[in-house]
Parts: C-alpha cells; structure tokens; sequence
C-alpha cells in the first residue's frame, strides 16, 4: 500500500529566495496556514463524526498543528512580528478545492486527499527552507515540521483508504497531484507558504 505521495513539480528558487528575502512575512503566513491546518482538521470531525476509524487521527492532527502554531508564534515573539490582524483567503488552497466534487461521499474523498496534496507541498517547502537557513535553531524547527508535514500528507492517504478502493483513491489523488501543479505554478511569488 502506497501512502507516500510526491508533488509533480518543484518550487521555483525564485519562491525560496522570496521567503528568504522577506522572512518576517513568511512567518507570519506560516502562522496562518498552521491555525488553518488545524481547523481543516477539525472540520472533518465536525462534519463526518461518523467516521469513527479517522476521528482519533483527526484530532490528533489538529492538535499537532495548534501546536504548530503555537511554536510559530513564539518565534514571532522573539522577533517583535505580529499576528496579522486576520486570516486572509488561502487562493492556493481555494483554487484546489473548487476541483472537487460536490456529492457527500465524493467531496469526503476530495477533501482527504486535498488535505495530503497541501501537506505534501508544506513538507517539500519546509524541507527548503530549513536547508536554506543559517540560523540553528529555525533550522531545526523547520527541520522538525518538515517531518510533520510529510506525515500528514500519509495520513489523510491512509483515512481515505478506509473508505475507498486503492483504485478509486490513486486514480483521484493523481488527478489532485496534476491540479496542485497547474495551481502552485500560477501563484504569485511572494514570503509566504503558499
């Protein structure tokens, strides 16, 4: 059974040497994408609370991302960055999920496998960014979510696959892999995740 996922397409340098160039703002889109992270997961409890074999995995995840968030905000503490004053619209995460179905089950599989493909992505950015960084300490930590992140891209794989064939899942997610390149490539550069 395959639950590692890869991505169709590197980030461009010219993402990582944005962020770089402007690491306060990463940081705080960073902050934003985790506190998103963690209510995305916990919208899957909200809604499908029958799905028992995922919930405890489900909170689980929404925890480590709460959690990630907080470590992220005392980074920011360190560095005198704010919180934005609100969490703008995620156009990345927008423009994936309009490709998804609309009936109860088929949204239920695209949303799982959305949440694998965007985790997937953060994994692969977060890994570049902690090899680009000469700080020890942010490199660690970046380091540490890279991790994370990776884990998440299986783990969502793994809960669809209590509800679908492998076929029906593998055939979907690689449609998702393909849309998440169309949309990472027409994204404006700039110091955030996505």
């Amino acid at each position: 059974m395959k639950l590692n996922i890869d991505i169709a397409c590197p980030s461009k340098p010219e993402w990582l040497e944005a962020v770089m160039g402007d690491f306060n703002s990463f940081l705080q889109d960073h902050a934003d994408c985790e506190r998103k992270a963690s209510a995305m997961a916990m919208s899957f409890v909200a809604k499908y609370p029958d799905r028992k074999e995922i919930l405890p995995e489900l909170i689980e995840t929404a925890v480590e991302e709460l959690e990630h968030f907080q470590q992220v905000y005392q980074l920011m503490e360190k560095r005198n960055v704010p919180l934005p004053s609100s969490m703008g619209k995620d156009i990345y995460v927008t423009n994936i999920i309009q490709a998804c179905r609309s009936s109860r089950e088929e949204r239920f599989l695209d949303r799982l496998l959305v949440a694998s493909v965007v985790e997937t992505r953060g994994a692969e950015r977060f890994r570049l960014v902690s090899e680009a960084l000469k700080e020890e300490e942010l490199k660690r930590f970046y380091k540490t979510l890279w991790v994370s992140e990776a884990k998440h891209g299986h783990i969502f794989v793994k809960m669809a696959l209590n509800y679908f064939d492998k076929i029906t899942v593998y055939k979907r997610l690689d449609y998702f892999i393909e849309k998440e390149a169309e949309v990472i490539n027409a994204l404006e550069i700039k110091a955030a995740l996505h």
